[in-house]
């Protein structure tokens, strides 16, 4: 962890510098602002930590609650969502308070006895198969807590605006401020009053009955299946020999995904409640809470289930819908999108697939540093409508997933052929539920697979999927991608050809142009701002660490920065392996011993691979996703 670039830090490091927008931060929500969010859900404080790193832009954050969620729906982590928490700063520390998924196992009807249940099946997690972050367990209002330090630490200290409630938007089409957002206070001494606020842009982290969405003409599109499920939080003493492990169990009377909570003690129990009939008129969301607990009991027998405490239950119906766009630009409308859907507002399905609050993250994630782009002069406004473009697939794919999921789930013993179906199913899509499989398509911050051969390992579009190297500075192990933080920051990794540091080289010859006025550093970082600011341009080097002489590497990769112009010692590495670690990232991601360069977006995602050779392409890849910063300082 870097932190002293700014000068001698003394307190708690994650405490960034407060600056513009930052200093002095009133209390009052303004008349006008940049960025407008509603919602506080995953997805909300995603979004609001990232602006925190934007401080030149007034972001906002409107919560109807009157404080901080004290207890979430959601608990499921993806290894996707640890590796985004890593970035922003918190993954060790949410890591060892969560429930760490290591096995699922599945119980079926004892054939001799199908009144009975027997355990048919062990499978180890997919997590740490496909990840070197784990698959976790944990309360959603937690999750919230760290994103919501991770706003207050940055530097523009956004903090919710408790107990505002949004009623209502209307678009005027021009001016700077073109969104008028109706508000009224739900809590506090003035409660009840309403106000119009402006902003640049809106984004809806407002749930599933969305008012932003209704607001803008946006339809949810889907239905809810004929299925309900009785989910609850409890503590219990139980024979039940899994009950510290995560379970899928089918019986003659019904199902049960069972997972445990973090703490020890606390589980969560979805509870199969069966069909319902067309006339229910959601009459089912009313079971009583003691009708779900003797329901598990029926499943679970021989087992019994002694209740001690239900921290929370709820009931619902399946549903899988899916809003017809992302924003609020139909095609062909000649502008720009102003606003914004993200999570549960523009996509909902079951819980049981643990996906809802990992992808919405996920939503938060690719719109924040788009928003912080276009909103402090670096891109073009029209890299705001590749938010919708690229999340409404995704969106689609749970939907399609979470289906099957959930119609395997509630299967009846009848209707199973296979007993290991559900746990060949299960392992055999990991790479989905895991959200490792999400890859975005051709577009100004994508590009072309016509250089993939070059690094198979690091697909373009997809998520970059880090591996260890060795730090020249010091001699550490560390993973390349883990130093990545959530900043905005586009990240360049260059991996040398053959000849180490201060030989003649592609590499050399290739920093020699990154670093050139007409290379993109010099066209795309503000004047006056780090050389850093905008691209965190790395070497990887093929040798050992002892054979890389670090001064001798291009300044590129040696930069002052900060006030004080302090080098940079932390963007040299090594390939070859040391006593710390027995990888070669060469070998690992099929990376070309020719030089290879791998371009990777402020969200994690690969949007490029060239050839050290291929600098214009490199140039022109990056003109099409960020403003000439020498043309905007002359138009200013």
């Amino acid at each position: 962890m870097q932190f002293h670039h700014h000068g001698y830090v003394s307190g708690e490091p994650r405490v960034q510098n407060a600056a513009g927008t930052g200093i002095d931060r009133p209390a009052e929500l303004p008349d006008r602002m940049d960025v407008l969010i509603v919602g506080s859900g995953p997805a909300g404080m995603l979004l609001a930590a990232q602006m925190s790193q934007f401080p030149s832009v007034t972001t906002r954050l409107i919560e109807r609650r009157d404080g901080r969620l004290p207890l979430g729906q959601a608990d499921g982590i993806q290894p996707r969502s640890v590796e985004t928490f890593q970035a922003f700063g918190f993954a060790e520390r949410i890591i060892a308070e969560a429930y760490n998924i290591g096995y699922m196992n599945f119980w079926n009807p004892d054939p001799e006895n199908p009144r009975n249940i027997i355990r048919t099946t062990r499978t180890e997690d997919y997590g740490l198969k496909i990840s070197e972050f784990p698959h976790l367990i944990v309360n959603q209002a937690r999750v919230l807590d760290y994103f919501a330090e991770a706003a207050a630490y940055g530097p523009a200290r956004i903090t919710p605006d408790y107990g505002i409630e949004f009623l209502g938007l209307t678009m005027h089409g021009d001016g700077e401020y073109p969104v008028d957002v109706r508000v009224r206070y739900a809590a506090g001494e003035r409660a009840g009053e309403e106000r119009t606020v402006r902003a640049k842009y809106v984004v809806g982290c407002d749930g599933a009955r969305s008012g932003v969405r209704e607001a803008i003409g946006r339809k949810h599109v889907g239905n809810f299946a004929a299925h309900a499920w009785g989910v609850m939080d409890v503590l219990v003493n139980t024979d039940f020999p899994d009950w510290r492990t995560k379970c899928a169990i089918n019986s003659a009377a019904g199902n049960i995904l069972h997972i445990p909570r973090e703490g020890g003690y606390l589980s969560r129990v979805y509870v199969d409640l069966g069909e319902v009939a067309a006339d229910d008129n959601h009459q089912v969301r009313r079971t009583p809470i003691d009708e779900i607990i003797r329901k598990a009991n029926e499943i679970l027998h021989p087992y019994t289930l002694d209740v001690k405490e239900v921290a929370w239950s709820s009931v619902y119906e399946v549903g899988h819908r899916v809003t017809d766009k992302f924003d609020d630009v139909d095609v062909d409308q000649g502008h720009d999108p102003r606003v914004f859907l993200t999570g549960d507002a523009c996509h909902t399905h079951s819980a049981k697939a643990g996906q809802g609050m990992n992808v919405s993250m996920q939503d938060g994630f690719n719109l924040g540093w788009k928003l912080g782009h276009v909103l402090t002069g670096l891109s073009p406004s029209s890299l705001l409508s590749t938010y919708s473009a690229e999340r409404q697939p995704v969106a689609q794919q749970l939907i399609d997933f979470d289906r099957e999921w959930s119609s395997l789930m509630a299967r009846k013993p009848e209707e199973i052929s296979d007993p290991q179906e559900l746990a060949t199913f299960y392992l055999g899509t990991a790479e989905f539920p895991s959200g490792f499989m999400t890859q975005y398509g051709p577009s100004p911050i994508v590009g072309g697979a016509e250089h993939q051969e070059l690094a198979s390992g690091f697909p373009v579009g997809k998520r970059f999927m880090s591996s260890e190297v060795v730090r020249v500075c010091d001699g550490n192990a560390v993973h390349l991608g883990h130093h990545a933080r959530a900043d905005g920051r586009w990240r360049v990794y260059a991996f040398a050809d053959a000849p180490t540091a201060g030989e003649p080289s592609a590499l050399t010859d290739w920093a020699g142009f990154v670093a050139s006025p007409e290379g993109p550093i010099a066209r795309h970082t503000p004047a006056g701002a780090d050389l850093d600011a905008v691209f965190d341009v790395k070497a990887v080097y093929q040798q050992s660490y002892e054979d890389v002489e670090i001064t001798r590497a291009p300044e590129i990769f040696l930069p002052k920065v900060g006030p004080l112009a302090l080098t940079d010692w932390e963007k040299v590495y090594a390939a070859q392996p040391n006593a710390w670690t027995r990888t070669d990232i060469f070998e690992e991601r099929g990376l070309s011993r020719g030089g290879v360069v791998v371009v990777v977006r402020p969200d994690q995602y690969v949007a490029a691979v060239l050839p050290l050779t291929a600098t214009e392409e490199l140039a022109a890849f990056f003109s099409q996703a960020l403003l000439d910063q020498r043309v905007v300082a002359a138009t200013r």
